[in-house]
């Protein structure tokens, strides 16, 4: 644990018990029901290329390209990491995940020691529920956690531990909940709900929770498990799309595809009924790239897919629905937004303030105006690291998609290399997305910038 982080540590067990002793009290109640709802969809395995806004041809979409026709599109948001423990503990901390020791997805003990990972997230880490709690918002997570718990790590925090005050979770998370864990793994025939009704179980969750809180602000992570492999549609979408037996398969993925947008159309419909979606933000995005891809088409045409540095494998869609305040219509091709800005950003949006001592070190910078129409230009770089050796972390099959292992997003540019200095590849994002063309050697000075501070943070992780 470096010196950044073990200050976080400090701070965030003093922070912790202060939300347990005075839930509520950094705000007085008056300020509460100008206070924005909050719902952040977080998707599994999503494509760049999966929902029509964002250029899709799968399935119709209507109800995700609703969601852009009545508020913000943008182009440029990247998730954390390529694989979905770390990617989750990015948005949750406002940090880059290999800071706590997270670097690939939680598995059993043995699996996580051989990625040099922890066996869940540290729950001293800055948390953007517990910061939300400690202003008066009521928190929940409802859907998959996999930030530590299942298989045979039994002693996970709890998932209130981190500043929820419910939740209702997968297999994979220490409070998995038994109408969707009959046996002992992510899924079986034997649930009582059924694999095709679990995002449908989720947004029935999360409605029920925004309807027992009607005077209180809420902050709800919605993480199904939806469209992770299996794909495994209900008969009538199976039967719609000739789907089969084989969980990678394109006709099971479009029923599943099909059935998640028809939820999302729920959620969206279930706000209104409630009487709050004037003044309800929901955020749509995926943890990570797809696999499989089918031909980059899940990625939109992008190099890579989950597992993958390339942008096919970090660079998702980031739908922003809030009416009255996110301007309809409108698409943001210029923000670099990322899941470690969520944190610092949601926290402006809600009123929440951030400790000094916890702002100093995030990773993640407010880029709140972006959720309003605005196009706030970051001032920070981007790092990713994904594949500390060749065997026990998961590579794309395809070799043109298995990317470097540490790579920087500044400005325009894109640096990918090795951590042993070996490979640099470099490219101008915004005139190559598909990272096509590898400019090292025309722009050396460029490269060599970025190599050295890539280089530098990958040396100073833990």
């Amino acid at each position: 644990m470096n010196k950044r982080t073990r200050r976080a540590v400090g701070f965030c067990i003093g922070a912790l018990g202060l939300a347990c002793t005075a839930p509520g009290r950094a705000l007085g109640a008056e300020a509460a029901p100008a206070r924005p709802n909050i719902i952040f969809v977080f998707t599994d395995d999503f494509g760049y290329g999966d929902p029509g806004s964002y250029g899709g041809g799968f399935v119709p979409t209507p109800n995700l390209d609703r969601m852009a026709r009545e508020g913000i599109r943008l182009t440029q948001f990247y998730v954390a990491a390529p694989i979905c423990s770390p990617s989750r503990a990015g948005c949750t901390t406002g940090m880059f995940p290999a800071r706590w020791r997270l670097t690939s997805y939680l598995q059993t003990r043995k699996g996580n020691a051989a990625c040099g990972q922890a066996d869940f997230l540290d729950p001293r880490a800055p948390s953007l529920a517990r910061l939300l709690k400690s202003s008066g918002y009521a928190t929940a997570h409802i859907g998959k956690w996999h930030m530590g718990g299942g298989r045979d790590v039994a002693d996970a925090p709890s998932i209130l531990e981190y500043g929820f005050d419910e939740c209702a979770s997968t297999w994979e998370s220490p409070n998995p909940h038994p109408d969707i864990t009959a046996s002992n793994w992510i899924w079986s025939p034997e649930d009582k709900v059924k694999r095709w009704d679990r995002t449908a179980f989720f947004v029935d969750k999360t409605l029920d929770f925004l309807r027992r809180h009607p005077d209180r602000p809420c902050y709800v992570n919605l993480w199904p498990d939806d469209t992770h492999t299996p794909f495994v549609p209900g008969p009538a979408m199976k039967a719609k799309h000739g789907g089969g037996d084989d969980g990678n398969g394109e006709a099971n993925f479009k029923g599943v595809l099909e059935e998640y947008d028809r939820q999302m159309g729920r959620l969206l419909d279930g706000l209104a009924q409630l009487g709050i979606a004037g003044n309800t933000l929901v955020l749509f995005t995926g943890d990570n790239g797809p696999a499989p891809t089918y031909g980059r088409r899940r990625t939109g045409g992008l190099r890579g897919s989950k597992l993958s540095l390339y942008e096919g494998g970090i660079r998702e869609p980031l739908l922003v629905w809030w009416p009255g305040h996110a301007p309809a219509g409108h698409v943001n091709d210029s923000t670099v937004l990322a899941a470690v800005d969520l944190l610092p950003s949601l926290c402006k949006v809600a009123g929440a303030s951030i400790p000094a001592e916890v702002a100093a070190v995030l990773d993640g910078e407010d880029l709140s105006a972006a959720f309003a129409g605005g196009s706030p230009v970051r001032t920070k770089p981007l790092l990713w690291e994904y594949g500390r050796n060749t065997v026990s972390f998961a590579y794309p099959k395809a070799p043109a998609d298995r990317s470097p292992n540490v790579a920087v997003r500044d400005g325009r540019w894109k640096l990918l290399v090795n951590a042993d200095g070996s490979n640099v590849e470099l490219y101008d994002i915004s005139a190559d997305p598909k990272e096509t063309r590898n400019l090292a050697g025309e722009e050396p000075n460029t490269a060599a910038r970025l190599a050295g501070e890539a280089l530098k943070w990958r040396k100073a992780l833990p």
